[in-house]
Order: structure tokens, then sequence, then C-alpha cells
């Protein structure tokens, strides 16, 4: 049977493990359909290419598993990059397919439909590579390199793009694709990893330091943490690596005094998986993260090693991998100091202001509830608490987009994405400002049944920025904005809409949330975060 370019690119995917798609479907694109209608890949309609790109990301993170896109060319491309944006800084496998005009069309100038000068060059910023494949006989070898970067490097998004005559260009002489063999990731050298654990050994006050790239490392890093009696502290994509109730689990961020001190203190310091960024250890920009000690820095991607601390010792190597090497060659010592040290740093909690301590009380209502659920977030004040010290359930459990690159218009399409992933509880966090970035995924949300669960803080305005301009003596103009009944919106999409008088009604309704078969969104306003801090008042 003869098939066309567009049709052999669903049998690759299928080939590589890909069982889901977000995209609009456009006039260059209609040929990849003819072959995804019979694939057994699942097609998601996002109403924005951004909201497509935030749902892939989301999807990414909660399975492991690239999330891919099938983008127009020109406005689509322009859309999604700001989705490529959030996920090339937090290192998420992304795979973004794309046309382009013809050859003897693409970047000619003469306005052909969707015309951009230079497509791949809009997009390279974000991508760790961005291919165009100009023969059908490419496009395998270009797909198998995408995959390299996800499962052998630091993961981050891929583009290619095939030109409208390629797309369409038989490409029944191909070789049907079988299931493709997978790379290993790159284990670190034994005789760095032999010093670092001998250093690690012979401390005295050993400290961790874990990120978002040690998440699928978290259980011998739980192991790690017991040999040495060493704190862990966290940053806000590595919460959860300990558990909450763990005696060596620090959450609370490393911008703040407590933990700094806790970090100062240190005479060996293992950094993993952690770019060492200063939105996780500088969030105020004052300066103030020191690492005193000997550093160790472990990460896969040789060339952050070379961005900010200069480690006094370097690992290249995948995190898991690594963090197995070190504990099959530390000493392993007795329950100690180190569990009154975390305790120490997580007292610095009491320290900070009463509005931040009684959000994370919120958040920590949604986390208790439901446990296993992943807490989602937009660029909004609930998370901001969250980020500076609230504990995650599980690894993986609690992501944002407030940290890196800080999008707005995150929350909601990303938790989409992160339920279809899966069977876990899915709860979005989201103010009314950035819900509005990307309003119409409500209705692909409601469309595809995806029973995710919307807490909206509506407080009428970008209420952060408000504050921030407030206390800088700047007017605050161009914050305060006309916000339509978000609650009715989401009702005319099909949404189950709760709006709780206080929040002891709130574990209930996250439970019933949880367990509708579409998506509901629970209201809350700035009353009831007072109510939670009340609470912490109390006697």
């Amino acid at each position: 049977m003869d098939i066309s370019t567009g049709v052999y690119l669903s049998e690759l995917l299928r080939a590589w493990g890909v069982d889901t798609v977000f995209g609009i479907p456009g006039v260059h694109t209609i040929e990849l359909y003819r072959g995804l209608a019979g694939s057994g890949i699942r097609h998601i309609t996002p109403r924005h290419e951004q909201g497509a790109g935030f749902m892939a990301d989301g999807y990414a993170r909660a399975s492991g598993r690239p999330g891919v896109c099938f983008i127009i060319s020109g406005p689509g491309m322009t859309n999604i990059v700001t989705a490529m944006g959030q996920a090339y800084a937090d290192s998420v496998p992304m795979l973004v397919i794309s046309t382009v005009n013809a050859h003897g069309r693409m970047g000619s100038g003469e306005g052909w439909l969707h015309e951009l000068p230079d497509q791949r060059a809009l997009v390279s910023g974000v991508a760790a590579f961005s291919r165009t494949v100009h023969r059908p006989e490419e496009l395998g070898t270009a797909l198998a390199q995408a995959f390299a970067i996800f499962e052998g490097a630091r993961p981050r998004p891929v583009h290619i793009e095939l030109p409208i005559d390629v797309v369409h260009a038989p490409a029944s002489h191909l070789p049907r694709p079988a299931r493709m063999a997978r790379l290993s990731r790159p284990a670190p050298a034994p005789e760095i990893t032999a010093a670092a654990a001998a250093a690690l050994s012979g401390a005295e006050m050993p400290l961790i330091l874990a990120g978002g790239g040690a998440v699928g490392a978290s259980g011998v890093l739980r192991q790690l943490a017991d040999a040495l009696d060493a704190p862990v502290a966290m940053t806000t994509n590595g919460r959860g690596i300990l558990p909450p109730d763990h005696p060596l689990g620090v959450s609370l961020t490393c911008s703040m005094p407590a933990t700094r001190a806790l970090v100062a203190a240190a005479d060996v310091v293992l950094a993993i998986g952690t770019e060492m960024g200063p939105t996780d250890y500088d969030f105020y920009e004052d300066g103030g993260f020191e690492v005193p000690g000997m550093l160790i820095r472990a990460d896969i991607d040789p060339c952050q090693l070379r961005r900010g601390k200069a480690p006094d010792m370097a690992i290249v190597g995948d995190a898991r991998m690594t963090a197995e090497a070190l504990l099959a060659g530390v000493r392993r010592r007795e329950p100690g100091k180190g569990r009154d040290r975390a305790a120490l740093a997580q007292a610095g909690r009491a320290e900070l202001p009463l509005a931040l301590r009684g959000d994370l009380r919120l958040l920590e209502m949604i986390r208790d509830t439901l446990p296993e659920a992943l807490i989602v977030g937009d660029s909004t004040q609930l998370v901001y608490a969250g980020n500076t010290a609230f504990a995650a359930s599980v690894p993986g459990g609690y992501f944002n987009s407030a940290t890196g690159f800080g999008t707005l218009g995150y929350g909601l399409p990303a938790a989409v994405g992160a339920r279809l992933a899966g069977n876990r509880p899915v709860v979005a966090l989201s103010g009314d400002g950035g819900l509005q970035f990307t309003l119409g995924e409500l209705a692909s949300a409601a469309e595809a049944r995806v029973p995710v669960v919307l807490i909206l803080h509506d407080n009428k305005g970008y209420g952060e920025i408000r504050s921030c301009m407030v206390a800088q003596n700047v007017p605050p103009v161009g914050v305060d904005i006309l916000t339509p009944d978000l609650g009715a919106i989401a009702l005319a999409c099909g949404w189950r809409v709760e709006r709780p008088t206080s929040i002891s009604a709130l574990p209930t309704l996250l439970r019933q949330g949880a367990a509708a078969e579409g998506p509901t969104m629970i209201l809350i306003a700035d009353s009831h975060r007072l109510e939670a801090q009340a609470e912490l008042q109390k006697p």
C-alpha cells in the first residue's frame, strides 16, 4: 500500500511508544492526521498551541515520556515557543513536530501562507536542536536523534519540521518501523564517585541539595541520606524526594536564612540533579547564597557543572546511577545530629510571614486529602508560597511554572496533560489572571472529559504584581483588570463548579472532584486565605 511521509510519521511515533499527541489540525498538517487516525495514538485538541505545549509538558513530567505536539507552520510555532521555553528551562522532554513551507517557498519572502523567514532560527533558542527533514529517508534518523536526547542526555524540547512537499512525498519504500532499542543513561566515572564517597564519608556535617533532575533517584537518595545522616534540601522541582515526615527532609527553600545557615555550616555538600539556579537558591536576588564547604556537583549535563557555583568535584552522569555508586562507597553512620540540623532548618518556616504560612496550610490540606495527587501550579500567590516551603508527598508530585522561565497560563493545561498521563489525581493551582492566558483550555479539558481539579484563586487581577508595585512605591497601574465570572464560563464549558463558603469544605470537594468523570473548578477567595491564617493563630 502506498503511504505518504505524513502517514509514516505516525508509524514511527508508535514504534517509539508514543500514545498521545497534542495538536490543532491546520491546512498544512492535514496529511499528518491521515496516519494518526488509525495508529492507536490518542489525539487531544487544545484551543491554542501554547496550551498544546503546556499539556505536553505536564504529560511528560507525569509520565516520564516525551510530550508530543503536532503544530502548523508559522503562527502555530510562534504560539508554542513560550511553552517550549518553560520546558527548556525545566529540562522537560517535548517533541514538537511542525510543518514548514515547501522547498522553493520556505524563507522566500514571497508571502506564502504561514511563511516565516526562518522557522528553525525562531525556535532554536528553546530547543536542544531544531532540524528540517529534507527527504523522507531522513525522518527516522531525526526522530532517533530526538529520543537520544530524551533518553540519554539532559532532556529538553526538540523541534522537527517537515516541508509540505516532504509530508506528501511517498514513503512506501522505507522500512516498516519495529520496536526501537532504548539508550542507557550515562554512568559516572568510578574513580570520581569513589573520591566523592570518601569525602562524604569523612564529613562531619554532610548535606545533600537535590533538584528536579534527581526525582528518578528518590529511592536511593533516601538511602544515601540515611547512610550519611545528611539533611536533604529539596528545590521546588525536587520536592517529595524525601516525604514530608522524613526527619532529614528540608523543604524550606535555600533562598531563606534558615536553609542558608544549614548550607553554610556543612563541610561537604553534594548537589545532585540541580542546576543551582537563582530562582531556587537566590529568589530575592540578595546574593546571600554561599557554599563555604566542599561542593560536589553531580549532573547529567557537563556544561551545567561549569555554570553558577564552581564545584570542588564534578560528577557527570545519571542521578540514579550516581547516587547508587555513592551509596555503595560511603561509610554508614548512626542517626545523629543530621536530624537536628534538618529540624533546625525546617523551623525557619515559623519566621515566614503569616500570609505565606496560611497559603501553605491550604496546600497541605490538598496534599493530606489527596496524598497521591500531583499538584500542578501556575505563577500565582499560592504557588509562590508553596515554592517557599511546601513539602510534597511523592517525588515529582509538585511542579509549576513559577521557577526558571516563569510563564503564566501554565497551570490548567499542564494539569490536563498530567492527568492524561495516568490515573493519579491531579490538582491545578491558578489565579484568575494566569487562567485568562489559557482560558480556552477549559473547553478542551471538558471535551476530553479529564477529571482534573482546578483550585482557582480569584483576587480580581494580578495580585502578586500589585503587591510588588505597592511595596516599591510604584502606582499599581495595569494590575486591577476586568475579571469575568470565571465560574460561569467554566459552567458553560461543562465543568462542575464549587464555591465553598469555608475552607472546611475543601477536603470533601477535593475528593468529589478527584472521583468525578469530568473537570471540577473550586473557587477560593482572599477570605479563604484569611481563614487559613486565622487557624494558625488559634492557641
